[in-house]
């Protein structure tokens, strides 16, 4: 019994200070090399920070692009999807209801045109970005709502429309947040 119960003892001292210890120790030090010493990336308009650059938040009003919806309603502290299944009658209803509310506040818009991720939650429920595709079905709305040219709005989108890392990591997106707040240096 001696032979087997120190040694493992032994080693589960030395997983517990390698574990619990050095390794957060570790990854806390890389983190304070990161942008936002590991904090975050927080966006700031007049120096008044307006939220987190890699964080979706909830924008409803007409004059706003609209983020992907989330279902954890854009709390970081408890992310995570609905894990309901395409065919579940709550994932049926809910999805239903967001596309009644995009197509009332977007007219003119099909219902089969409306990308999916403007109307489905995604696994975190705190996706920041959305596709072109969804930025662009939003302008007319969009550009209504400011009493701007859709062109204006259009040029807006296109010059924030970030490109896959190193040109093949990803899709193209669109940071919603930072959309928003270009939208508000509109005049």
């Amino acid at each position: 019994m001696k032979t087997y119960l120190l040694p493992s003892l032994k080693l589960t001292a030395v997983l517990i200070i390698l574990c619990s210890v050095l390794y957060p120790l570790l990854i806390a030090g890389i983190a304070k090399t990161a942008p936002g010493q590991g904090k975050g990336v927080t966006l700031s308009v007049n120096g008044k920070v307006v939220g987190y650059e890699n964080i979706g938040q909830k924008f409803t009003k007409d004059e706003y692009f609209w983020s992907r919806p989330s279902a954890v309603d854009y709390n970081a502290a408890g992310s995570g999807g609905s894990n309901k299944g395409p065919s579940a009658p709550d994932f049926i209803a809910a999805v239903q209801a967001r596309t009644d509310t995009f197509v009332k506040h977007n007219p003119g818009i099909n219902k089969a045109d409306i990308p999916g991720e403007m109307i489905t939650a995604s696994g975190s429920g705190l996706d920041p970005d959305i596709s072109p595709k969804g930025a662009y079905i939003q302008i007319a709305r969009v550009a209504k709502a400011r009493n701007v040219s859709e062109e204006l709005v259009r040029k807006l989108i296109d010059a924030h429309i970030e490109k896959p890392l190193l040109g093949i990591f990803g899709p193209e997106k669109v940071n919603v947040l930072k959309l928003n707040i270009a939208l508000n240096t509109l005049k």
